[in-house]
């Protein structure tokens, strides 16, 4: 069983880096290359000189980074909870969470000319969902061209952790499952926290499955109720399913 169905949140035993990695990719992008992920087409005078074509790019990085990241890591999950699952993940919501982590509406702001001369004003901007989104894809589009994709990708999912265990949390219930395949034996399962480390803002939980006094599960997460899914999932494994 991949260690990443019980260890919500990281790949293996990859550091939860958080949108870190992906700041760092864009820091260090050619200057021309990261303006253009931040320039709106009403700023020039020609479309493709804005961050529509790289935003095109990166939806497609994000959605393949996003859709391996949970195929890996939900290895009990059908097709049609891991479509809902990534598509909640990879949102226009997800992806202006991110991009405010990544400190993208100050980049925007920064970029702005001066005198649009009707370009569309920044603010604007900032309070459009789609925008923001849009300029976040074209970041990660703009990372896949310069660093490749394996390097962005990583980095990617990474940034999108948090709202891949979100919607993990909401629409993946391993726990009902075990529930409902324990009932049919005439058991039942509870919780323990056995473990939690990191600090306040970065908490960890590992909690064990137990029945019948014997751990049966045990799984990682950024929530009590996220280790608890990942507990659940790996229980289910073991039973077969």
């Amino acid at each position: 069983m991949p260690r990443g169905i019980r260890r919500l949140g990281r790949r293996g035993r990859r550091p939860v880096e958080g949108p870190a990695r992906l700041a760092e990719l864009i820091d260090s992008l050619p200057d021309e290359l990261r303006r253009k992920a931040i320039t709106h087409s009403s700023w020039v005078d020609h479309r493709a000189d804005s961050y529509g074509r790289l935003a095109f790019l990166g939806d497609g990085v994000l959605g393949l980074a996003v859709a391996e990241d949970l195929f890996r890591r939900f290895g009990r999950a059908d097709i049609g909870r891991l479509t809902k699952v990534h598509g909640q993940a990879v949102s226009g919501r997800a992806c202006v969470e991110v991009a405010e982590a990544l400190g993208l509406p100050e980049r925007l702001r920064e970029a702005a000319p001066l005198d649009p001369e009707g370009g569309i004003d920044p603010q604007a901007l900032l309070t459009s969902e789609r925008a923001l989104a849009s300029v976040c894809e074209a970041m990660i589009g703009a990372c896949y061209l310069h660093h490749g994709f394996e390097t962005t990708a990583e980095a990617t999912a990474a940034a999108f952790a948090e709202q891949i265990e979100l919607a993990s949390e909401t629409m993946l219930d391993f726990k009902s499952a075990l529930q409902e395949r324990l009932a049919r034996e005439g058991a039942r399962v509870t919780y323990e926290v056995v473990h939690e480390a990191g600090p306040s803002h970065d908490r960890r939980f590992e909690v064990a499955a137990v029945c019948e006094g014997e751990a049966i599960g045990r799984g990682e997460g950024r929530s009590k109720k996220a280790a608890e899914q990942a507990a659940a999932a790996e229980a289910l494994e073991r039973r077969g399913g």
